[in-house]
């Protein structure tokens, strides 16, 4: 698979974009306006360019001449696998991979959702071809970190998981995990109850944010502290993270704080909005 779509250019889908164009495949990013698409390639352009800067490809510019960011759809007609990589919502995922599944040409084409928590199940009923449908779930930020969780829901056939895994570990050069099609997965399902476990301590004053942090980093090697981590995955993620592994399993541990609920009504999302639990220049 060489020609690869993503739909959306946000810090997810700008990281598999990347990854994808630096592994030498053709990439179409869509985004959902000329604003938006901006912002998408000026994102691509900095990581790129820190990149060469750090000696870790030769050309930013040659990267990039393998990206194109449009604003229509349908530029996802001949692509051999197509990521979503939207705002974690339900119903906007739906909708999109019932359009994707009107526009993709390729009959063997996979449908990828980078979603972090929503049931594949889900987006894979909504199309005529929920064996082609799977959960190929990349962490943030994408060109450092090497896992992907593969999540075929129970639809999905084991040739479209193995091609998947041939694609992300022979293409990308990234290591997979499978998953089962449970909300949270693997990874997010252990560190999303450990977040908010986090902010309730910080919530009930035990503790301040910078002493939680530095506990963890300190006593338990961890490289950052839950607080700065929910920062970074974006507070809007987490409380929908939370929110659907709340519905899922209706565990006490899984429901979101107040404090996150507020810090997420009142726009204070972490270092994508330079404020959350830290405050970032």
């Amino acid at each position: 698979m060489k020609n690869v779509g993503v739909v959306g250019g946000g810090l997810m889908g700008s990281g598999i974009a990347e990854v994808s164009a630096r592994a030498g495949q053709d990439v179409v990013v869509v985004e959902s306006g000329d604003e938006a698409a901006k912002a998408a390639l000026g994102r691509l352009e900095r990581s790129l360019q820190r990149a060469e800067t750090k000696g870790k490809i030769e050309s930013a510019t040659a990267v990039l001449d393998r990206i194109r960011v449009v604003t229509d759809l349908d530029a996802m007609a001949d692509r051999e696998v197509v990521v979503e990589a939207i705002v974690e919502d339900e119903a906007a995922k739906v909708a999109l991979f019932r359009s994707l599944d009107a526009i993709v040409e390729a009959p063997d084409a996979i449908l990828a959702s980078n979603t972090s928590s929503i049931p594949i199940m889900k987006l894979g009923v909504v199309t005529s071809r929920p064996t082609q449908v799977i959960g190929v779930h990349f962490f943030n930020p994408v060109p450092v970190l090497q896992l992907v969780e593969l999540v075929p829901s129970l639809l999905t056939s084991a040739e479209t998981t193995e091609r998947s895994r041939a694609w992300v570990e022979g293409s990308l050069g990234k290591k997979a995990i499978d998953c089962q099609d449970r909300a949270g997965f693997v990874v997010n399902a252990l560190l999303i109850p450990f977040i908010l476990s986090a902010i309730r301590m910080y919530e009930s004053g035990f503790a301040s944010a910078e002493d939680i942090d530095r506990g963890l980093v300190l006593g338990a090697a961890h490289p950052q502290g839950p607080l700065a981590l929910a920062d970074l995955i974006g507070l809007d993620t987490t409380k929908a993270v939370a929110e659907s592994l709340y519905e899922e399993f209706k565990e006490p541990l899984y429901a979101a704080p107040p404090l996150l609920q507020r810090m997420v009504d009142a726009g204070l999302l972490g270092r994508k909005t330079g404020r959350g639990f830290y405050t970032y220049g």
